[in-house]
């Protein structure tokens, strides 16, 4: 059968403030807006859970008149005009009595006086030189909790001093909302388990795990099914059973319009299809129905957008049913560090690094692909395109959403320019032994980090750009480019380059030259990249015109993105690094050895933000460390090449 006759195709493409609208009000009717039922649970087992009932006081508490300090406890019409000068003394027993903190005001005495400033005579008798008034230093009952009263309101989220409270107020159990139960029931023949050896065409079904911890984050209760392969009837069994012992369903993969794509119609066959298909990017073909007067949540395979329409259409759901008002997260503005396009006609959601560069935030765009699961990992904030502009400008701010917390990225060191391998270790060195910092890196090349700097868009760029005329690395770009700006020249390495090639060499790739046969496929690195440079410089060298390379305009970003495309067979050979190479387990033939420096603008140089970063780049044991990725030269790490400030 040709299925291409038996695809899907979206139901409709509409605006997601729209779908959202659309989708509350069918579910408006039915119970999926209203919140769970309650649950009686221990005090212990209570935290981060909601209220389901007001919480009302058992007992008052302290439950009887106590000692708020250690001391005498005294009827304070005793002491009445007691002075230094004219003290007043007092019999143990019938006028006084010594009490610890905590202990029962004894009867017929209404006040307590601190140990520091009791004068005892003798065993039996104790000298006041200050009067007190009735229930000093004395904790009365109900002085925290009175019975009946209220505790905590329903709808409240339970927190450990909530705990405490209740447990002072007599309680041992509180009524709770239960968390709303969501099946996740993952799709598709090519789900392989986590931990299996993948072969081609296999996937590793991660998915389900990561929405099930963003569901628990939220406060529900997920249910991870085994995947079922792309069979209609074994996904029509495995749907009905979730109905019967879930709040909501997700159907994870499937929503698409694949030939074997069967969510949409397996809802439609025993309910109803509310929406297919929302103007967002990624998670543009996500299924919103209901069944039973329970939703059913068709989300898209990537895992970015997995993630994010889970955000946009289940975290909502889950926060009706256990009657939360919306939880948002903080949004700071921030400059845009470069162009980003952006498709019109749909809500595009950016991953972006966030750090400050001086007085302002900066948001540098990282990889967007739906499928690209370390774009998550990566960002430090989410930033959407609206469905009707077509991105935005260099320079351009804009509101970000915070996926970390506001006062971490202060300790964020923004470093951009070329690629290396070097940096992500740094990076990883860098928070082990600092928490507080971190290191959010682009990849703009080492002409793009210079203009980065000189725009105040960053605190460190990485190049390695050789002057032709002179042969001297960095300095006299540093001049051009930075326009004035103090700045120091610190080496971080000096690094092989050389051609990257597929394990065992079976093009019989040899120098150069050899680019310009028409049986090898070339991958670049892109325009304004060190490495891209450095390539022309060597071509035009060798008299060998690019036009001559099949794949001379095929770019990536990194190093081993350059790498990853020899390993995956979509080219043979590619200029990068030797530890690009080794990491993914590919031949490498050397070129020569170029200059790798950070280029630090004088106002962060002798800052507290980069002086750890420093210290860490002058360590032996970071020298020993890019040493052993192979390809490095260390002798000169961490030497200040130049001081211009």
């Amino acid at each position: 059968m040709n299925k291409r006759h038996n695809r899907n195709y979206y139901l409709e493409d509409i605006p997601l403030e729209d779908a959202i609208r659309q989708f509350t009000a069918a579910l408006e009717p039915t119970t999926a807006l209203s919140p769970v039922t309650t649950e009686l649970l221990p005090l212990h087992s209570s935290n981060g859970r909601v209220t389901g009932l007001p919480i009302w006081a058992k007992s008052s508490s302290p439950h009887y008149d106590s000692a708020a300090m250690d001391g005498i406890a005294v009827r304070s019409i005793d002491t009445n005009g007691a002075t230094e000068t004219s003290p007043i003394r007092l019999k143990i027993g019938p006028q006084a009595q010594w009490v610890d903190t905590g202990d029962p005001l004894p009867d017929g005495l209404d006040a307590v006086i601190k140990i520091e400033v009791v004068h005892e005579i003798d065993k039996s008798t104790i000298e006041i030189r200050s009067p007190v008034p009735p229930y000093h230093d004395v904790r009365l009952l109900g002085e925290d909790i009175v019975a009946t009263e209220l505790v905590l309101p329903e709808g409240h989220i339970l927190r450990p001093q909530d705990l405490a409270a209740c447990a002072q107020a007599g309680l041992v159990e509180i009524p709770v909302r239960r968390r709303p139960k969501i099946l996740i029931i993952p799709t598709g023949s090519e789900l392989v388990d986590i931990g299996s050896i993948p072969k081609p065409g296999d996937i590793i079904e991660s998915n389900s795990l990561m929405l099930s911890a963003m569901i628990e984050e939220w406060g529900g209760l997920p249910e991870r099914l085994q995947s079922i392969p792309d069979n209609r009837i074994q996904l029509s069994a495995a749907l009905m059973s979730a109905l019967n012992k879930s709040d909501i369903v997700i159907i994870n993969a499937g929503s698409s319009a694949g030939s074997e794509d069967y969510t949409a119609q397996l809802i439609k066959d025993i309910g109803d299809v509310v929406i297919h298909g929302v103007a967002i990017k990624p998670g543009h073909p996500v299924i919103l129905g209901l069944v039973d007067g329970k939703p059913v949540i068709g989300i898209p395979g990537y895992p970015v957008s997995a993630a994010i329409t889970a955000e946009i259409f289940v975290k909502p759901l889950i926060e009706y049913q256990l009657g939360l008002s919306p939880q948002k997260r903080e949004t700071v503005k921030a400059i845009v560090t470069r162009k980003i396009q952006s498709q019109s006609g749909e809500d595009e959601y950016l991953r972006v690094r966030v750090g400050r560069g001086g007085k302002r935030m900066m948001a540098t765009p990282i990889q967007r692909g739906a499928g690209v699961i370390m774009s998550l990992v990566r960002a430090d904030g989410l930033a959407i395109s609206p469905r009707l502009s077509e991105g935005f400008e260099a320079g351009t701010e804009i509101d970000v959403q915070l996926l970390r917390k506001r006062d971490q990225l202060e300790s964020t060191i923004v470093v951009t320019g070329s690629h290396d391998v070097a940096i992500d270790l740094l990076a990883s060195e860098l928070h082990k032994n600092h928490p507080d910092k971190s290191i959010a890196s682009s990849n703009i090349g080492s002409l793009g980090g210079l203009m980065a700097l000189n725009r105040a868009e960053a605190h460190i760029a990485g190049c390695h750009l050789m002057d032709q005329e002179t042969g001297e690395y960095n300095i006299p770009f540093v001049h051009t480019y930075m326009r004035g700006i103090p700045s120091v020249v610190v080496n971080l390495t000096h690094r092989v380059q050389g051609l990257i090639v597929k394990k065992g060499n079976p093009k019989a790739v040899k120098s150069l030259e050899d680019l310009s046969r028409q049986d090898i496929s070339f991958v670049n690195r892109q325009r304004g990249s060190g490495t891209r440079l450095l390539l022309d410089h060597m071509l035009k060298n060798t008299n060998l015109p690019n036009q001559r390379i099949r794949g001379y305009e095929r770019e990536e970003y990194t190093h081993l993105a350059a790498a990853a495309a020899i390993a995956g067979e979509r080219a043979d050979c590619g200029l990068g690094i030797l530890s690009a190479a080794r990491a993914l387990k590919l031949d490498f033939i050397p070129l020569g050895t170029e200059q790798y420096d950070f280029v630090i603008p004088g106002e962060f140089y002798d800052g507290e933000l980069i002086l750890p970063l420093l210290d860490l780049i002058h360590s032996k044991k970071f020298r020993q460390q890019i040493d052993a990725l192979g390809g490095y030269d260390t002798a000169d790490t961490g030497k200040v090449i130049a001081d211009l400030r």
